[in-house]
């Protein structure tokens, strides 16, 4: 190695060293430089504390929200589905990311976004449970030149109905009393989850939102039921 790669060598470890945050660690690799492998987490850096009272904060909210997808589901039918909603919440994967970041208001996981860049809990749930339009995302193999890399999924009726309870629960989770049957529609018009959602799909979740903003929950409830019935 000559002396050129040595000092792009040392500038790099300097870099290291120095990083607080990810967009920090970049590395411009010159010609015949060995880059040295990202590991996952570039640098020691102090996270929030997991604390008894966030530890049980935390599992107080998901146990609840869990609770009301399976009210929701059972009164449309979907039994096993609202079981087995969630469950990967309570791996340590996932459990300790949302004590760690545990604030009672919102989802922990924007608040790890928000601290590390990414959510490591996110990245592990959204390829293990059904209900989230992220898991139907795949490769396009059939694009043309300029046309996105990946292609949304139409997702099952009995998904995008959990999805619905989903989102109907995290909204009385978080807003409490000042839930009402408008606040999911609500949410998702001000979100971007349809621009990355397949048409239908979202087509299919936009309308039942509006049943439930428009006629309520027993309505809703009894229509979605008579769909899944057929």
């Amino acid at each position: 190695m000559n002396h050129q790669e040595n000092t792009a060598e040392e500038r790099n470890h300097e870099k290291m060293k120095g990083c607080k945050h990810m967009q920090d660690f970049i590395v411009t690799p010159t010609v015949d430089h060995m880059v040295r492998m990202y590991t996952g987490r570039p640098c020691r850096r102090e996270r929030p504390p997991v604390t008894k009272e966030k530890f049980f904060g935390h599992l107080h909210t998901i146990t609840h929200h869990k609770l009301l997808v399976l009210e929701g589901c059972w009164k449309v039918g979907l039994y096993r589905q609202g079981l087995i909603h969630d469950l990967s919440k309570y791996s340590p994967v996932e459990f300790f990311v949302g004590a760690r970041y545990y604030q009672g208001n919102r989802s922990p996981n924007n608040a790890e976004r928000e601290d590390i860049g990414y959510s490591t809990s996110w990245l592990h749930h959204k390829g293990r449970n059904r209900h989230h339009f992220e898991y139907w995302v795949d490769y396009n193999l059939r694009g043309k030149d300029g046309e996105s890399p990946l292609i949304p999924v139409k997702m099952p009726g009995r998904y995008v109905v959990e999805m619905l309870m989903d989102r109907i629960a995290a909204s009385k989770t978080y807003l409490g009393d000042a839930y009402t049957d408008k606040a999911p529609l609500k949410y998702f018009d001000g979100g971007r989850a349809r621009q990355f959602m397949h048409p239908e799909t979202a087509a299919l979740l936009e309308k039942l939102l509006r049943m439930l903003a428009e006629k309520g929950e027993d309505y809703t409830f009894a229509y979605v039921k008579s769909k899944l019935s057929k």
